[in-house]
């Protein structure tokens, strides 16, 4: 092992003595070079060695540059919402105007729209108290709004709906404070989106808790300061806690959501508490007992947020507005153009079927109808706001034209089990069966094409070819039954043309 082990050390040493006799031949070579510039540049002419100079500078400098862009770290991208994206009321309106002409019921964007103007020209400024099912949210409002009369109760749910209430701050300012539903009710789905949507349109947000945030709370917490208006988290009911129960929470609470609300305090909204008392002669009474309010740290902060006024804390509000009914017409959106693509793709199956009676021979391969496949394409990319190519279509059709022709066979049999829940139909010859097969065929493609428009914002002609595929292979029931009956209204209405001709 050791004389193995001395010539692979020798041959080591010698290429390590090689490197360093070149490494010292390059760094001589260089210093000599440059030491030969600088006498010849000196040599030279003034008028001639400053430009030179400059040159060779810029040249540096540019290298440098290069160095710098391809060597530099990626810088992080920040989590943040960027507020250059968030869509402007021109480009909503537009959106909400073509929905409307397009027989959707945008009407609840329009009032959305339209509270958003009242609000602002009001000038008043909205406060909207959110949080959970009792954690004593009417108490509060009572306690804020002295002309409040909202109906408390200890199994909680007593607020149904956004209820407004006009409450005056130390120094007389009015805040107009929206009373919502509790999240997390027993079936109060429509309850809790009620309370989302008033704390989207107002100017601040009071969170209120009674305890520790659950996960749910903390992501809805989180989710509100993404919209950047100014957040009060507020602890309820602290005189049922013990001072170092007390200060835990609101140190846990500061160490959390510092960075996500503008202000953290800790009040008593009072209320009404209900316990058993037992007598002295065995007999338990229930009393009723009223709790007495302290709810100043929550006003110093109220008056803080909204020193500036509605006018300051306008924008925020109008931005999380706006970005609720831009997402809401969206998903509006969606669903107008699954709804007109599936008319869309019956149309055309209808036509294409038409088409193949008259012209499909039995025994004839299954193959798209050109200038239909084309038109029925590039609806279904207009219904899904998709610019494409006429070079992008045919290549398209032509892929999903060679799907059709090697899954021909699979096809035909699908539809030769069609004909069997329609008696009668099956003496009608291959033509019918053909028919059944090129209508499942252009069905198909048009859901498929449709599907991968609404997923995939464009064309992809691999996502379209592989649901067509399972489409054709693997037809619902319902779809096999409707392009059957397409079949035999064609039948009827031929035979009464011909009828009338004879």
């Amino acid at each position: 092992m050791s004389r193995s082990r001395l010539p692979l050390r020798l041959i080591l040493l010698g290429l390590l003595a090689i490197a360093a006799v070149v490494v010292v031949w390059l760094a001589i070579s260089m210093v000599n070079g440059l030491l030969e510039f600088y006498e010849r540049l000196l040599a030279l002419p003034l008028l001639l060695r400053i430009p030179l100079i400059i040159i060779v500078a810029a040249a540096i400098g540019g290298v440098c540059w290069l160095a710098w862009k391809l060597l530099r770290p990626a810088p992080r991208r920040s989590g943040k919402r960027k507020t250059d994206s968030l869509p402007d009321r021109p480009t909503i309106e537009a959106r909400v105007a073509d929905l409307q002409a397009r027989d959707a019921d945008a009407s609840s964007l329009q009032q959305e729209l339209h509270e958003l103007d009242r609000r602002r020209l009001s000038g008043e400024c909205h406060v909207a108290l959110f949080g959970e099912i009792s954690t004593g949210k009417s108490s509060l409002i009572r306690a804020l709004a002295s002309e409040a009369e909202a109906d408390i109760d200890v199994i909680g749910g007593t607020t149904r709906w956004v209820k407004h209430f006009h409450g005056n701050l130390g120094d007389g300012r009015e805040l107009v404070l929206a009373d919502m539903p509790g999240t997390g009710e027993v079936s109060g789905s429509q309850r809790e989106q009620l309370a989302r949507d008033e704390a989207l349109r107002a100017h601040a947000v009071i969170y209120l808790v009674a305890s520790d945030l659950t996960r749910a709370q903390d992501a809805e917490l989180r989710w509100l300061a993404g919209f950047g208006k100014p957040l009060i988290l507020v602890l309820n009911k602290i005189d049922l806690f013990d001072d170092d129960e007390r200060e835990a929470l609101l140190g846990a609470f500061a160490s959390r959501y510092a960075t996500v609300c503008r202000a953290i305090v800790g009040i008593s909204a009072g209320g009404a508490e209900r316990f058993e008392r037992r007598l002295d002669d065995g007999r338990v009474e229930q009393v009723r007992r009223e709790r007495v309010a302290d709810i100043d740290k929550l006003l110093d902060a109220l008056m803080q947020v909204t020193s500036g006024g509605a006018e300051s804390l306008e924008p925020a509000r109008e931005a999380a507005v706006l970005a609720s009914v831009d997402q809401r017409s969206h998903a509006l959106a969606q669903q107008v153009a699954v709804r007109e693509s599936e008319a869309c793709v019956s149309r055309y199956t209808r036509r294409a079927v038409v088409g193949a009676m008259a012209a499909v021979a039995p025994g004839s391969d299954i193959i798209i109808q050109g200038a239909l496949g084309t038109a029925m394409v590039r609806e279904l990319a207009r219904i899904h706001d998709v610019p494409v190519r006429e070079l992008d279509v045919e290549n398209l059709l032509a892929r999903l034209g060679l799907t059709i022709r090697n899954t021909t066979a699979i096809v035909l049999a699908i539809a030769g089990n069609a004909l069997k829940a329609f008696p009668g139909l099956g003496t009608l010859g291959g033509g019918v069966l053909h028919a059944i097969a090129y209508g499942l065929a252009f069905d198909s493609l048009g859901r498929a094409v449709a599907l991968t428009l609404a997923e995939h914002a464009r064309l992809d002609q691999a996502e379209a070819e592989q649901t067509m595929r399972s489409l054709l292979t693997e037809p619902s029931r319902e779809r096999v039954e409707r392009v059957a009956r397409v079949v035999i209204d064609g039948l009827r209405h031929r035979d009464r043309a011909d009828g009338d001709d004879h």
